[in-house]
């Protein structure tokens, strides 16, 4: 469909302006009629060469998502019906994928289908979580609530996966700008003092001798470290995305030292989190769990999920069936015990996450302060050791001439 740009005036006298992909310029009329809009200018805007090449397009990221739901939470609250107030979200849009998708679902919901069924149709956008949540929200007449709900629980999740990317940002730069120094050096420092060494005439210490075998062999076989990393990082994501792969990969994860303790403890906030939102938002508890565990992150982490499901829906409790896993810690386990004992499981899922959020903090912050001094050391003895090593030979001649 065209996409037209229209300007114009309210009610109020004020100018607006925006964009809306319609069929035709009636309908644009039509839409702003609606809105109590005065057009001035509606024309046919310039079609974009690359709308068809999806990597071309921008992305819709979480903080888009979030701010669109706490808008159309705060529309839905004042009253505002639900086709009008995604017609507004959707024109005010500046992420053109993002604007394509608002419009998309608009017409499909004036068209009869419900919200939760037009946003299904972008699971590239609204995931599961999202759209069975709103499904929910639609069904108990509380759509405000849910999106409020699912508003906070997304800034939550976005504050939580921030912590984390931060704590691997640190030395994951660190090791990167150690490798480059030390390529740099082997490649073109090095060779300039072998060739000033070879003028000497006498026996290099055994240190200058390992590391210019080192610059030598990095310089004859660079290209093929290049390709090795390359195919070995092909090789790994081919391996991850088979269901065996992953699966030990995954548990893996969990198993490694310091790292694997944060990996475990986020995605035990994110699933007490997820589940007790979902429960609050009134999705059975059998669904929410099916949600939870594709949503999980974690193939170790969901397995134990749809165990815990099968045994739900066989009759047991969600505590022994959590317990029988062995992925979740016991104090995960009795809390929940405990809150669906007195009939508050999603307020006790909601402590757990507000608890391992703060575990979560504190194990970024002791991850930050033991790598620090560890890549200090590291860069320190690498960099270190290699210009000692490049010097030793000038420090022995200095001797002999003395």
């Amino acid at each position: 469909m065209p996409v037209y740009s229209w300007k114009g005036k309210n009610t109020y006298g004020e100018k607006r302006k925006g964009k809306i992909e319609v069929p035709n310029e009636d309908a644009v009329r039509a839409h702003l009629k609606k809105m109590r809009i005065t057009p001035s200018m509606i024309k046919e805007a310039p079609k974009d060469l690359f709308e068809n090449v999806s990597f071309m397009q921008p992305k819709v990221t979480g903080k888009d998502v979030v701010i669109f739901t706490r808008q159309l939470s705060t529309m839905i609250d004042a009253g505002l019906p639900l086709v009008q107030s995604l017609g507004i979200l959707g024109d005010q849009q500046e992420n053109a994928t993002f604007k394509k998708v608002l419009v998309q679902i608009k017409i499909d919901v004036e068209t009869g289908a419900t919200f939760a069924d037009a946003m299904k149709k972008h699971p590239e956008v609204f995931d599961n979580l999202y759209c069975n949540m709103i499904d929910a929200g639609e069904a108990g007449g509380i759509l405000d609530t849910i999106l409020t709900r699912l508003a906070g629980f997304m800034e939550k999740s976005m504050v939580l996966k921030k912590k984390v990317k931060g704590a691997m940002t640190y030395p994951v730069i660190c090791l990167a700008i150690s490798v480059v120094i030390m390529g740099v050096m082997l490649v073109f420092v090095v060779p300039v003092f072998e060739k000033m060494f070879k003028d000497f005439g006498a026996a290099l210490p055994g240190p200058t001798q390992m590391v210019v075998a080192i610059s030598n062999f990095v310089q004859t076989n660079l290209h093929y470290g290049i390709m090795a990393a390359f195919v070995a990082v092909f090789i790994f994501k081919k391996i991850y995305k088979t269901e065996k792969g992953r699966i030990k990969i995954d548990a893996l994860l969990l198993e490694l030292p310091v790292f694997g303790t944060l990996i475990r403890r986020v995605a035990v906030a994110k699933f007490t989190r997820t589940l007790s939102t979902m429960l609050t938002s009134g999705v059975p508890i059998l669904e929410s769990l099916q949600v939870v565990g594709r949503t999980a992150g974690n193939k170790t982490i969901e397995i134990a999920v749809f165990r815990v499901a099968d045994a739900i829906s066989e009759g047991r409790s969600i505590a022994e069936p959590l317990d029988e896993t062995g992925v979740f810690p016991s104090m995960v386990v009795q809390m929940i015990n405990v809150g669906e004992s007195t009939g508050a499981l999603d307020t006790m899922l909601e402590k757990i996450a507000d608890f391992y959020d703060e575990e979560v903090d504190q194990a970024v912050e002791n991850l930050t302060a033991m790598i620090e001094p560890f890549m200090m050391v590291f860069l320190g003895g690498m960099i270190g050791g290699l210009v000692v090593a490049m010097y030793l030979p000038i420090f022995k001649m200095g001797e002999v001439v003395h």
